[in-house]
């Protein structure tokens, strides 16, 4: 079984590849054990995703205990390196962010993203203070003999002030900030536009992250546009209820309950993706 640090090492070699990579972000441990099964390298968490299954909006309402046992319970389960989505790490400076890190990587974690959204004042976080933060995660894994793998999300192309122009300028801005401070990857929120994705990619020098969504690219002309690293984001989640809403109308509107069972898994499926694998032999 690989250690923490070769998972962290293999993982941020993803991110250098010559050709992207895909992520899919999980919200709970069958989920996650489904992509690690389906061949993925990695698995992420997606904050939206873990926190509305466990009855909370996305954000931070969400207690941190509660997030750190999520991630505690899918990295458990998973033999690929595991990357947490910490949102904006349940602290205004680098010290509370520290702490939800710290927590994570003695959940099994070897990867974070973090955003410079505020969920408290609704605003971005000063970039300077959002800098402090990342440097000083970067010094927790030096610290503790770990290279995590930042990735440093920017919500300034929607939560920014400004023209659609002066929120990109200003997205770049942070993002090559970010860079600079030790992200290993940077993460623009709702760039899905490919003139803008090739733009931003020019701009920034280094890796950057697009999330799946409406709009985007098809992986080939991502590849070609540059863009090292393709999340899920919540679209897995998202689509895994809008089939079931799909199949509920069905069923109210015909009494078919073809959709329910067309293609699912069994039992047995089910319930294996719940066990911990058996460690390899020898």
């Amino acid at each position: 079984m690989p250690t923490a640090a070769e998972k962290a090492e293999s993982f941020r070699a993803l991110h250098l590849a010559s050709r992207p990579f895909v992520l899919p972000n999980a919200w709970d441990v069958a989920s996650a054990r489904l992509f690690e099964d389906a061949g993925f390298p990695a698995v992420a968490t997606s904050s939206a995703g873990v926190m509305v299954s466990r009855g909370y909006p996305d954000g931070q309402e969400m207690p941190r205990r509660e997030l750190v046992e999520v991630v505690s319970r899918i990295a458990s389960r998973l033999s690929v390196p595991v990357s947490a989505d910490v949102v904006a790490g349940y602290g205004r400076g680098p010290g509370g962010v520290v702490r939800t890190v710290r927590q994570m990587l003695d959940a099994g974690a070897i990867g974070i993203n973090v955003e410079d959204h505020d969920p408290v004042r609704d605003r971005l976080f000063p970039l300077a203070v959002q800098l402090r933060k990342i440097r000083a995660v970067r010094e927790l894994g030096t610290s503790v003999g770990l290279p995590i793998v930042i990735n440093a999300r920017t919500d300034a192309l929607w939560k920014g002030p400004g023209t659609p122009e002066e929120r990109f300028r200003e997205a770049v801005r942070r993002c090559r900030g970010f860079r600079d401070a030790g992200a290993d990857c940077v993460y623009p929120m709702r760039l899905t536009d490919a003139a803008q994705i090739e733009s931003f990619v020019s701009n920034v020098e280094g890796p950057v992250n697009v999330m799946i969504r409406a709009g985007l690219p098809s992986l080939p002309d991502l590849e070609r546009l540059g863009v090292r690293r393709i999340s899920f984001g919540p679209a897995a989640s998202y689509a895994a209820l809008g089939f079931l809403r799909r199949a509920c109308a069905e069923i109210r509107a015909n009494g078919s309950f073809a959709s329910l069972v067309d293609g699912a898994i069994s039992f047995d499926e089910l319930n294996q993706l719940a066990r911990a694998r058996p460690a390899p032999a020898g």
